[in-house]
């Protein structure tokens, strides 16, 4: 039964995502596939992966334990606050915050965190911002 609850919340995330992809006003200067493309990709596959979960749910679901459902709730805590962080911050700060908090969390010692942190962080902001030219988030650094 939970994993059908499960798959069904799914569909409702896939329908939201893809009316949000749908709503987005787009530029005379787009290219030629447009910023819908790549949300409403993410809606079909979630979409889909939904629908596998609420047509053949496990028959036997373990769920994990109270720990361990809290620190998923925490997780996903972090990604709101770092999400409301980034305008602040800025692209690299928040995300070797975030990135560092979360491996941490995953297992990794704590030096070995801010360092992912800040490796992850820097490395996505060579690719996207120096390589593809893309615009982040800036912070109180400039950058």
């Amino acid at each position: 039964m939970s994993d059908r609850i499960f798959g069904a919340i799914g569909l409702l995330l896939a329908a939201g995502y893809a009316w949000a992809a749908l709503i987005i006003e787009e530029s005379f200067l787009s290219d030629a596939v447009g910023p819908k493309a790549f949300p409403l990709i993410i809606a079909v596959v979630l979409a889909l992966a939904s629908l596998a979960i609420f047509l053949k749910p496990d028959a036997d679901p373990h769920w994990p334990s109270l720990g361990r459902l809290l620190e998923i709730f925490a997780a996903g805590g972090v990604m709101v606050v770092y999400a409301l962080a980034l305008p602040e911050l800025g692209f690299v700060i928040a995300t070797a915050l975030a990135a560092g908090y979360l491996t941490w969390r995953l297992g990794s010692g704590a030096l070995g965190s801010v360092a992912t942190g800040i490796c992850t962080s820097l490395g996505i902001y060579v690719v996207f911002h120096l390589v593809l030219g893309l615009s982040l988030a800036k912070g109180p650094l400039g950058f």
